[in-house]
């Protein structure tokens, strides 16, 4: 374990750098007794000019009373000690954090709570190539053969760290150890320490000037994540740079973690331990289970940009720790158990499923996700949302239409910490729990999400001719002698090109009539299909699409499946050419409004360029449609759907 090295310059003996003379807070002017202000509550401490000062309320939300003076903040660098040697060098890993407070904290009595970002991404990453997926199916890998010849994951392209220093994260400076200022990062200062927050930010086990290694959503990445809520709690012990011991006397213990992407998954992460401490967390774009970031249904699938990645590949990418051996074997270990040959669930990954210990969740979630992200999906969101419900943990979804990243509001944000973290009754609990931007860029507010009107509306598909599109109806369509339609794998046609297309042998297609009104989808499309295979292996995937009255294609949600993991993610069974299998497998959650006019489509192919391994062309597969339906959970069908005869 590498000890954090002395800082140079003068620095004050509790490893706290002191401001300049700072202008006192709003709050200790006068603000803060100003009780007789319609809208305004004073925290109880700060209504004696003799007591400690204390943050105001209005409207439910904390007010800017602090200074927003950076020179007036008092800065902090940390090590926390860990329970977890994940190096394995016989000593505790060690989590390099800072913390940035209120003056007010040393010389006014304020005890503030903590908005709390961890993060592997702080000090960059490193440019890795990708796995190569431009190969057959279940074929391993030969000893000694090379297959990170894929893509180069390059850091200055990845939209991932962008996303996560989309709030001002990348006002951080370079870590040089040469003093106690914000090495790190300056995300979300501007925004709390003015309402009487503290900032802590922390860099991920294997990153920066944190010991450990990278684990990739592992136990031992959450412990040291989690170690940090502990510290602030007095349950860990923390050194600065000299080797002194720094406690954490200033906060109130109550901690609000947010993030985005990698910064959002941790979170989940540390939620699902059931630390003592965090209130509230606000995933933005995060993971919930590693597995559906990086399979679907027992097939192997990239996130969307990423083809070829997988956890060892992000492993080395986040490895920025100055000892660039010492976490060699654990890499090995990651790239060993995550098993890109078969694609099946096994105990690598229900350890990196968070859902697993949503019991034991009790900080309150705000849960932030783009509906257009294809590099963290909907179901990483829909599924902890759900699993959230039914604990009855405090809970509340915010769902725009953009891609990856995207944080609500600072009204929203401020209201649910200002609730949870400051323990301000501000009756957050009671408001609508879902607010989803609409196509029109508008935000409207549902009472839950999935929205409870929505019904599962299954429709029916009868075959098209000659490869042209066929019929989507919620009208049954006739069974007698099996009716099957062909197509043939072509990895090289990407998704859109083959939605777009009129007529193909490399899809089936299948649309409904033009609605008589507006249908809104609102939550996780299924499919059920008789299908049959031309080969032992193949890959499956399911396009839901939205054709304009001019026939132009828009995809809206997507879906893939292993035929191998019929029975079950945990095992693969044997496909025997020729043979029909059921097959019933999800898509990826959405909400979105298909107009009046419009008709919905259903598009099957085999391989997809962008998110799937690519075998060489020309397996076929065969598709009994009359047997095969899919189900979509619509509000407003009743009347906008007219069954069309198959």
């Amino acid at each position: 374990m590498s000890m954090p090295r002395p800082v140079t310059g003068p620095v004050a003996p509790t490893g706290v750098r002191r401001p300049a003379p700072a202008r006192r807070g709003a709050a200790a002017l006068g603000l803060a007794v100003a009780t007789t202000l319609a809208g305004v509550v004073v925290d109880p401490a700060a209504a004696s000019p003799d007591a400690a000062v204390g943050p105001v309320f209005q409207d439910g939300l904390a007010q800017p009373v602090f200074s927003a003076d950076p020179d007036d903040w008092i800065r902090q660098e940390v090590w926390v000690e860990t329970t977890v040697d994940s190096d394995g060098d016989g000593r505790r890993d060690r989590v390099h954090a800072e913390v940035t407070r209120l003056r007010e904290t040393e010389t006014a009595g304020l005890r503030s709570p903590v908005v709390y970002e961890a993060s592997p991404y702080y000090a960059g990453g490193n440019p890795i190539g990708n796995h190569d997926v431009d190969h057959e199916l279940y074929e391993a890998r030969r000893p000694g053969q090379d297959d990170r010849d894929g893509q180069v994951l390059d850091p200055r392209t990845d939209e991932r760290p962008a996303a996560a220093d989309a709030d001002g994260a990348g006002n951080a400076r370079s870590i040089d150890g040469t003093g106690p200022g914000p090495a790190i990062s300056t995300s979300h200062e501007a925004n709390w320490l003015p309402r009487g927050f503290a900032v802590v930010h922390a860099e991920s086990l294997g990153s920066g000037r944190s010991d450990g290694c990278p684990t990739i959503g592992g136990r031992d990445e959450t412990i040291g994540a989690a170690s940090v809520v502990d510290w602030l709690n007095g349950r860990a012990k923390a050194y600065d740079a000299t080797g002194a011991q720094v406690r954490a006397t200033w906060t109130t213990g109550r901690v609000g973690m947010i993030g985005t992407s990698y910064n959002g998954t941790l979170p989940n992460a540390v939620a699902s331990t059931g630390v003592k401490g965090l209130e509230a967390i606000v995933p933005i774009s995060a993971i919930s289970s590693w597995y559906d970031y990086y399979r679907a249904n027992g097939a192997v699938v990239a996130p969307g940009g990423y083809q070829g990645e997988d956890t060892d590949v992000l492993a080395e990418y986040v490895y920025t720790r100055a000892d660039r051996a010492v976490c060699r074997s654990v890499i090995d270990g990651l790239a060993k158990a995550q098993d890109r040959v078969t694609g099946d669930y096994n105990r690598f990954w229900d350890e990196r499923d968070y859902v697993n210990d949503v019991r034991r969740v009790h900080a309150a979630v705000l849960v932030a996700h783009g509906l257009n992200d294809w590099n963290v999906k909907t179901k990483q969101a829909a599924r902890w949302y759900e699993a959230l419900k039914a604990r009855h943990v405090p809970h509340k979804i915010y769902l725009h239409q953009g891609g990856h990243g995207g944080s609500p509001g600072l009204d929203v944000l401020n209201r649910w910490f200002t609730r949870y973290l400051w323990d301000h009754r501000n009756g957050v609990e009671n408001d609508p729990r879902a607010l989803v931007q609409r196509e029109d860029r508008s935000l409207v507010q549902y009472t839950e999400w999935p929205d409870p009107a929505a019904a599962g509306v299954r429709l029916h598909l009868a075959p098209g001719i000659g490869g042209t599109a066929g019929v989507l109806t919620s009208g049954r369509t006739r069974q007698g002698a099996p009716v099957t339609e062909t197509f043939v794998d072509d990895a090289s046609q990407p998704a859109q090109a083959l939605a777009d297309v009129a007529a193909s042998a490399n899809r089936l297609a299948y649309r409904s009539g033009p609605l008589a009104g507006a249908v809104r989808l609102s939550g996780t499309p299924e499919l059920s299909l008789r299908m049959s295979f031309g080969r032992p292996a193949a890959n499956l995937t399911a396009l839901l699409v939205d054709h304009d009255p001019s026939g132009k294609a828009k995809i809206i949600t997507r879906g893939w499946a292993d035929p191998q993991n019929r029975r079950s993610l945990w095992r693969s069974d044997p496909v025997k050419p020729g043979t029909p299998y059921r097959l019933r497998f999800d898509m990826q959650p959405h909400d979105y409004v298909f107009p009046a006019g419009h008709r919905i489509g259903l598009v099957l192919l085999s391989s997809d360029h962008d998110h799937t391994i690519r075998p060489a062309p020309g397996a076929t597969l065969t598709l009994d449609p009359t047997r095969s339906t899919v189900t979509l959970p619509l509000v407003g069908a009743t009347n906008a759907l007219i069954p069309v005869t198959g």
